[in-house]
């Protein structure tokens, strides 16, 4: 999807905030409508693709926002194989940042699952000391 979307930018697609089981979540309804409905219309994937990105960034940024509102702290970190995706990791960023948090990325672990391997081996390491 990062290479499809390319250089250029688009709106976001529409987009939801639901409750399920008492967590605040995103909806993928809308989005996924839309999506099926603007390629049925023959529009170009690449506009598609960056539609995408910008909407699971308003999100995700929506998300945040209402966590932080209610209480948590204001300092976010973005993990996880999904912000290897630059597009993404890039606009949630931005996002969060034009709301004032501070916005922490990993550097100098993997955010995949070598950062999982990692933390794996920290705690071994750990262990091992102790005992």
């Amino acid at each position: 999807m990062e290479a499809a979307a390319g250089e250029g930018s688009a709106e976001a697609l529409p987009w939801r905030l639901a409750r399920a089981g008492g967590l605040l979540v995103y909806d993928p309804v809308p989005t996924l409508a839309a999506l099926l409905d603007r390629t049925v219309a023959g529009e170009r994937t690449a506009v598609l693709a960056a539609a995408f990105h910008r909407t699971l960034a308003e999100a995700t940024a929506a998300l945040v926002q209402q966590v932080v509102a209610a209480g948590a702290p204001s300092t976010v970190c973005l993990s996880g194989g999904c912000f290897q995706n630059a597009r993404l990791l890039t606009e949630t960023r931005s996002l969060l940042e034009e709301q004032g948090l501070r916005v922490l990325v990993s550097s100098a672990v993997p955010v995949n699952d070598g950062g999982i391997s990692y933390g794996q081996a920290a705690v071994a390491a750990a262990r091992l000391q102790e005992g």
